[in-house]
């Protein structure tokens, strides 16, 4: 699938980066562009490709502060330099734009369903999000953050893919430390979607191509996105318990968003050697698949990569009534509960110094 990138906010940007750098190390084609946008200029000096300053006439280029309302304004004052960004880069092949942000922040949660918005009432592409949920413990304000902003993102978008922070940090560790690979198995798992029915290795005996992605996320909504490899035998008989094993664990214990099993539609697909994907497997894993969702709406098919491995990529459409999803939202809604309950700061700076709460020196 053909796709733009557009990064919001300064996780929406490395991970925008990080995707393009998968998609041209692998190189598979599919990453046709890729644009930075942030209120904060520090944060666009890394990123590989155009960028946009938004918000200077408000925030002089230092960022919102994590107020995501003001991310959503100064991105709306300053949309049409956003769009202008994109001319010659939309072009008649591209097949989708993706929209990259991280959730619990100010300009990313803020400003991409203003873009996204924008960018479904001028192209007639599908326009997708790729959202990331804070950690439980990233704070009140990402969570409310990311609260306000899922309602609004999954609104705007054709669809929007998630992704829980807390789906892929080991143990002992935190967001923090782990981003970078938090990153990079995003992308992995993103950059091979997006590949899907591009020009590669082979020639796939069940053509998987774009129109199954765009079909797969038709009904809009949430999507989740699971992902498992294992070593492959030569032959392809030898991997159809490769393939049902993959496809387990993608499923269920390798999703962007655990516990996301009830789907309104799915899409299968299996990554390897041509000769070494087992077509009784891949539709063994289907119909597996259609079991575990309860959608009448799998589709399956292979993706011939030159590699050592199976992997198995499980894209699911309409999975909101996940467990995690509805755990997070009641998360957001507490820290917004616990906000307005928290007494506001004086608003003279000298007050701090008035009171009794701690003993003088002298």
């Amino acid at each position: 699938m053909k796709s733009v990138l557009i990064g919001v906010g300064q996780a929406g940007g490395k991970l925008a980066r990080e995707l393009v750098e998968y998609d041209e190390r692998m190189g598979f084609g599919a990453v046709r562009g890729a644009v930075g946008i942030n209120t904060a200029k520090a944060d666009l000096r890394d990123l590989p490709f155009e960028t946009v300053l938004v918000g200077q006439d408000r925030v002089k280029g230092q960022g919102v502060g994590g107020d995501n309302e003001l991310g959503a304004e100064v991105m709306q004052s300053d949309i049409q330099e956003v769009l202008a960004s994109l001319d010659g880069r939309v072009t008649a092949g591209t097949e989708s734009i993706l929209v990259v942000a991280g959730l619990g922040g100010g300009t990313g949660s803020g400003g991409a369903p203003v873009v996204t918005k924008e960018l479904k009432r001028i192209y007639d592409v599908p326009v997708y999000g790729l959202g990331i949920l804070p950690g439980r413990d990233e704070g009140a304000l990402y969570q409310v953050n990311a609260g306000r902003s899922l309602k609004t993102f999954v609104r705007e978008a054709d669809s929007l893919l998630l992704v829980d922070n807390d789906a892929f940090r080991s143990a002992g560790e935190s967001v923090t430390e782990g981003f970078d690979s938090i990153n990079q198995e995003i992308a992995k798992r993103v950059g091979l979607l997006l590949a899907s029915g591009e020009s590669v290795e082979g020639v796939a005996e069940s053509v998987v191509d774009s129109s199954e992605i765009i079909n797969t996320l038709r009904n809009g909504g949430i999507a989740a996105l699971g992902y498992a490899s294992a070593e492959a035998a030569p032959d392809a008989e030898g991997n159809i318990n490769t393939v049902m094993s993959t496809t387990r664990r993608a499923l269920l214990t390798g999703s962007s968003l655990p516990d996301a099993t009830d789907a309104d539609a799915a899409l299968v697909v299996v990554a390897g050697e041509q000769d070494a994907i087992p077509r009784k497997g891949v539709e063994r894993a289907r119909r597996w698949v259609e079991e575990e969702t309860g959608s009448l709406q799998v589709r399956g098919g292979d993706f011939p990569l030159s590699s050592g491995r199976l992997a198995t990529l499980i894209l699911l459409g309409g999975v909101e009534r996940s467990d995690r999803l509805e755990a997070f939202m009641q998360r957001a809604k507490d820290a917004e509960k616990e906000e307005e309950t928290t007494p506001e700061r004086a608003s003279d700076p000298g007050a701090q110094w008035a009171n009794d709460e701690l003993d003088d020196l002298l």
